[in-house]
């Protein structure tokens, strides 16, 4: 800027307002002096005040050689100065100079000759302490050498974000020459980088000063248009020395490498973590279609958008299943999963239903293979090949499907089901980590669904025994109606030994047993059989309870490694009577009108299967109206309650009006035996009649 403060150009550039002045010649604290034609001086600066040692006053209408130049070299400079003043042409140079202090210093010199207006002539010196120079100069050709063979992309830009200048690792990093740069601004030469985030660090770097260092971007350059970079960006403000700011400092380095071996890193982790996640929450339980679920709840979102749990319905009836070439799979549904609402959830088969897809069919490939099958992006051609049906295909379309992925569930060599993957969301199409993934999941859940198949296949054997050994009864016999109920432990536990009978004996009377065989499995519904055999053997000789417990009791000591609880009652309508024997059984209650529910006062009795111990037979009343109520321990005990506790629970839910039997068996099993149980439950309800 002029004196006058009048505008100035910079470089090439437009012409710009006023700006502050530079701090370099600050720096170099260059002196001026100024000669009449005879060498004195006429003009001294503060600079030289500083540089020589005399004040303007000391100076002014001095020889300019006699205080300036050491005594050595006085001849060599009035020749220089002459030369100047006759020729006109500049000198440079430097050699000593002497001052008032009496020392010396090296000084670098311009001198050239002035005309003013008048034609008079004078010599004007320029000088700056040779040391400040070499130094300068040294920092100049430091930055200069490091910026062009610099290996990291360096860039500075103006207060405008624009480049001002690049070095060689820039242009080749970014595949744009440097004259390309220069005027333009990140996003006019990176057009497929998204830098808006740069050039806002950059405007708070210009802002605050505060540097920012290593701040990654993702994009792709004219240098390699066809794959993702990512770099390391760092950013620092240039200010000169009287701090005003002249741009930003901009360094990149290419970290592509790291990034993506950063990303294969999270990818694995993922994969672990998902892995972890899955070892975990697949197959808490033997129940098939939970395990199923949380398999698919496993997959869902982390590897895939919906999910599905397929399994060869031939496998779920207990055959091995072999597809040849042109046979279709008949699939059973056991799983849907999607962590959104989506059309593609009507085209998955539903939970419990069985479809039939064709040979062409992708699952069905995967299936009879035992290979995954893979589509990364899926065409409008691909879709009737992964779905049911012509609907279903449109359906997946509508949902925006665009990749698929099936996977075999194999469990000790044998196909058992795919878990079927799709993408709706989730821009990304399946990869190979994805597919790796996947893998392991089938993997590990393929063994808990085939477990929990197994123990399925198990107990739906053991409970269909067991069913069969249970008695059909009229509700009403002798003199007695009766109302029962076999349920089954939760689907998690098996069968156990739990059993019910009524008996018809001669002279209208009734023998009502219920027992319990201790263990579970085919095992327990076997002794079962047998025990309720041998007590309607027994019940036919008309024995005293407590004889034919023993008899019982002898049988089951030959039955190896069995012990069973049972209560045994006799039921004679013409004396109002009951002759009940307890072989460590839970008490019966007697429901009596008028009165609160009662547990009968019983000597409890040693198990069957014991030995050695004696048993008794309790004679009570049983009048028209009146109740017995039996029942095994799986309908009252539980963990976490005291059996005092839940007795008291049975009783009060049989204190209350009169109602159907069948009524109060329905209410004793809704409230008292959870879904979770793992224990069985029989249950035999008697209502006294009056003789006929």
């Amino acid at each position: 800027m002029s004196a006058t403060g009048s505008p100035v150009a910079e470089g090439d550039g437009p012409v710009r307002g006023a700006v502050r002045p530079s701090g370099l010649l600050d720096v170099l604290g260059v002196a001026s002096v100024v000669l009449d034609a005879e060498g004195k001086i006429v003009l001294w600066s503060p600079q030289a005040e500083e540089l020589f040692g005399y004040s303007a006053r000391e100076a002014l209408g001095q020889f300019a050689a006699r205080i300036m130049v050491h005594e050595q070299y006085l001849d060599l400079v009035v020749k220089l100065f002459a030369d100047v003043m006759v020729t006109g042409e500049g000198w440079a140079g430097a050699f000593p100079i002497r001052r008032k202090d009496g020392s010396t210093r090296l000084v670098e010199f311009r001198n050239m000759r002035l005309l003013d207006d008048r034609g008079d002539v004078y010599a004007l010196g320029l000088a700056a302490d040779q040391n400040t120079v070499r130094g300068l100069e040294r920092d100049v050709a430091l930055s200069t050498r490091m910026i062009s063979q610099s290996p990291i992309g360096l860039a500075v830009l103006d207060t405008d974000l624009r480049y001002v200048t690049v070095n060689p690792e820039l242009e080749r990093l970014n595949g744009v020459p440097a004259e390309e740069h220069i005027g333009r601004t990140m996003g006019e030469v990176l057009p497929q980088i998204d830098v808006e985030g740069v050039e806002a660090a950059a405007r708070g770097v210009l802002e605050t000063g505060r540097p920012l260092v290593d701040q990654h971007t993702l994009g792709r350059t004219p240098a390699d248009p066809d794959e993702d970079h990512a770099w390391s960006v760092s950013l620092y403000r240039l200010e000169d020395a009287v701090g005003t700011v002249l741009g930003v400092a901009v360094s990149v380095v290419d970290i592509t490498e790291q990034h993506r071996a950063a990303v294969a890193a999270e990818a694995a982790r993922r994969r672990l973590a998902v892995i972890a996640d899955a070892s975990a929450r697949i197959g808490t339980t033997l129940e098939l279609d939970r395990t199923a679920r949380e398999l698919a709840e496993v997959a869902v979102p982390e590897l895939a958008d919906i999910a599905a749990v397929d399994l060869l319905d031939a496998v779920m009836e207990g055959r091995r299943s072999i597809l040849g070439p042109t046979e279709p799979a008949v699939i059973r549904a056991l799983a849907v999963q999607a962590d959104h609402p989506s059309e593609a959830l009507s085209a998955a088969d539903p939970p419990g239903q069985v479809a039939r897809y064709g040979a062409d069919r992708l699952v069905t490939e995967c299936v009879r293979t035992g290979q995954p099958v893979m589509v990364a992006e899926v065409a409008e051609a691909d879709l009737p090949r992964i779905a049911r049906s012509p609907e279903a295909a449109g359906q997946l379309a509508r949902a925006g499907v665009h990749s698929y992925l099936a996977v075999p569930l194999i469990a000790r060599g044998e196909v058992l089901g795919a878990l079927d993957l799709k993408r709706t969301r989730n821009p990304l199409p399946f990869s190979e980590d994805d597919l790796l993934l996947a893998r392991e999941l089938a993997s590990r859940a393929a063994v808990q669904i085939d477990n929990a198949r197994w123990y399925q296949n198990a107990r739906d054997t053991a409970l269909t025994l067991q069913r069969s050994l249970l008695p059909s009864h009229p509700p009403v016999t002798g003199g007695l109606e009766v109302a029962s109920r076999y349920q089954p432990a939760g689907a998690t536990a098996e069968v156990g030994g739990d059993w019910f009978d009524v008996i018809p004996l001669d002279g209208r009377k009734t023998a009502l047993v219920v027992g319990d065989v201790m263990g579970s499995g085919i095992n327990a519904a076997a002794t079962m059989g047998r025990l309720r055999t041998a007590t309607n053997t027994l019940a036919s000789l008309d024995l005293e309870p407590a004889r034919l417990l023993e008899h019982l009791d002898r049988i089951t000591q030959d039955l190896e490694d069995s012990i069973a609880t049972c209560v045994y009652a006799v039921h004679d309508p013409h004396q109002r009577q009951c002759r009940i024997a307890n072989a460590g059984h839970l008490p019966p209650v007697r429901l009596r009108s008028g009165r609160k529910p009662e547990l009968l006062d019983l000597p409890t009795g040693a198990p069957l299967g014991v030995g050695g111990v004696a048993f008794s037979t309790t004679t009570v009343d049983l009048e028209p109206g009146d109740r017995l109520v039996f029942y095994t321990d799986g309908l009252v005990e539980t963990r976490q309650h005291p059996l005092d506790e839940r007795l008291d629970a049975l009783l009060d839910l049989l204190d209350g009006p009169d109602r159907p039997l069948e009524e109060v068996c329905d209410l004793l099993l809704r409230t008292l035996h959870q879904p979770d149980n793992s224990d069985d439950v029989a249950l035999l309800i008697a209502r006294a009649q009056t003789p006929g």
